[in-house]
């Protein structure tokens, strides 16, 4: 098998995992870690797996003194407020809607992209971003009675910042990148975020009942922790060093259907024709985005 097809696979499988996230997440959280206190146990256990990873890399260019804002910067944006925000909003919201919310982030990239880093767009850039933000306010704004969310706009407005908190990482990580390798950046970025999110979370986990958890428990805490903190950042990590950032970006259009196909079998929420609006005007809005840029890049 060679690296191209095993990179294809391996932005594949993360995404299906980021897919039944969304509804593990809300079978772990709040009814067996509180959400703060997940993101410890989340944030420890990758980071420590990061650092424990150094011991077999190659020798690599050293932190830099001047880099430092910028590591902590991707730390609060990336990992601290990203993580706090979209593990506390997903457990009141709909797995759906937060599938559908989080990918409107190469959305909110794009803007801040073009106010940060003076990016140019275009008529059907601004036309996808119209679409594609109408589609979550109107998501956000509907009314749905159905399914296993307690304070809907709450949360759907915590998944939305969320968002907007990883395209201030966008902005700051781009520089690092030219510097460091993917994972040293991660490594640091995790190392600085549990400094972050060690205060907010520390009496929730501290508090959670670890002797009375079952194996289905147990296992479903391993799979947000291990499966989809650690692995699925790895299995992206490779394929965005074997692939083009546009090959890797039209993944994650597979993120809402898998949500979506576990939270109706499993969690029993329901598809409504605002779902199904909402869902088409944000893809619509992505694709217009994206295939705008992807041109760009070939003229």
């Amino acid at each position: 098998m060679d690296h191209k097809l095993r990179a294809h696979l391996a932005v594949l499988s993360a995404n299906l995992i980021f897919g039944v996230n969304f509804s593990v997440v809300k079978f772990v959280t709040p009814g067996l870690l509180k959400p703060f206190g997940l993101n410890v146990v989340r944030v420890l256990v990758t980071t420590g797996l990061l650092w424990l990873m150094h011991i077999w890399e190659k020798p690599s260019q050293p932190l830099l003194k001047k880099d430092l804002p910028l590591f902590i910067g991707c730390g609060l944006t990336g990992i601290a407020i990203n993580q706090l925000l979209f593990i506390k909003g997903l457990s009141i919201t709909y797995s759906i809607h937060a599938s559908l919310l989080m990918l409107c982030t190469p959305l909110l990239i794009t803007i801040s992209a073009f106010f940060f880093l003076n990016e140019r767009v275009n008529a059907k850039v601004i036309i996808g971003l119209v679409i594609g933000i109408a589609g979550a306010i109107l998501l956000i704004t509907s009314k749905e009675n159905s399914g296993t969310g307690a304070n809907i706009i709450l949360g759907d407005t915590l998944i939305a910042l969320n968002a907007i908190s990883y395209t201030f990482y966008f902005v700051l990580v781009k520089p690092l990148m030219t510097r460091y390798t993917p994972l040293q950046v991660l490594r640091w970025a995790f190392t600085f975020g549990t400094i972050f999110i060690l205060p907010f979370g520390w009496t929730e986990f501290t508090e959670a009942p670890w002797g009375s958890f079952t194996m289905v428990e147990v296992s479903a805490i391993a799979f947000v922790v291990l499966g989809a903190t650690f692995l699925a950042y790895l299995l992206n990590i490779y394929g965005l060093h074997h692939l083009q950032a546009s090959a890797t970006g039209t993944y994650i259009y597979l993120q809402p259907i898998f949500a979506t196909a576990v939270a109706v079998i499993f969690l029993n929420e329901q598809i409504t024709l605002v779902k199904i609006i909402s869902a088409l005007m944000i893809f619509s809005g992505v694709y217009l985005v994206q295939h705008s840029k992807l041109q760009r890049k070939l003229n």
